[in-house]
Formats: structure tokens, sequence, C-alpha cells
């Protein structure tokens, strides 16, 4: 028998995923985003997964988002151990504008979003390219190097 109570450890664990989950949310954009870009279904169109994105205030997604993207929009969900505050996403492409921005050591692509002007999304310039593919004719920007 354990000599502690493993009960209140494994409750101060949650407490604090559930909470740091949600302030990155908060804090990268994405619950601002959620507010009006929710996934009310299900996404059939092409995903990539495990992928990595920027948001704003330095918030970064590391190796752990899935992005999809088809004729109709942008798809981006968390693994659902990452789910609280982080909801599914699915955006139209009328809603969208893309740049792509040069930096001397890489080159990304910046989505911005019409009903959340204030969030950035960054992905890498491979992505931006797969994400545009998919997209076909409905991509809301120029067309990645």
């Amino acid at each position: 028998m354990w000599p502690i109570a493993w009960e209140p450890f494994i409750l101060v664990i949650a407490g604090i995923w559930i909470v740091l989950s949600i302030a990155l949310s908060r804090a990268g954009g994405w619950a601002a985003l959620a507010a009006v870009y929710r996934a009310s279904e299900a996404f059939e169109g092409e995903r990539w997964r495990f992928q990595s994105a920027g948001m704003r205030w330095g918030t970064n997604y590391g190796s752990c988002l899935t992005v999809g993207a088809d004729t109709k929009g942008l798809y981006l969900a968390v693994p659902i151990v990452f789910r609280i505050g982080h909801p599914p996403l699915f955006i139209p492409w009328t809603d969208i504008s893309v740049a792509v921005a040069r930096r001397p050591v890489f080159t990304y692509l910046e989505f911005r979003f019409q009903r959340a002007p204030g969030i950035p999304f960054r992905v890498s310039e491979r992505l931006g390219r797969r994400i545009a593919g998919s997209a076909g004719k409905a991509w809301p920007g120029e067309a990645p190097p």
C-alpha cells in the first residue's frame, strides 16, 4: 500500500490541466474563433494530423493539430485530451484571407478571419501548399510559393 493518498494529487493535476488548456485557448485566440466558427458537423475533406501552427501572443500548437481543407473551408482540431477549451473549428473560405510571409530563414502563411480579425493563424509553407491544393479554386489568397 502506498503511504500517500493519490486521489488529491490526481485531482490537482486534472485541475491544472483544465486551467492551462482554457488559458491557452483564450491567450492564443482559439476560444474567440470557437465563438464564431465552431464546427457543427463532421468534416469529410482531406486532413493532416500532427501539424503545427502559431497563433496570437506567441501561442504555438506544436505537432498537435489536425488541419483539414476542402473547397468549402478550413478545419482545425486538437486531440481529445486537449479538447477542453478547444472545440473543432470550421471556417469557410469566404471568411478567410491568406498572406505569404517571407523571413530570412523560413516562409509561412498567415490566415486571418473576417469574424475574428485579431486572431492570426500561421502555418508552414509546406502545410500551406497542401491546404491550398485541397481548397482548389476557393483558395482566398496568393498562391503559396
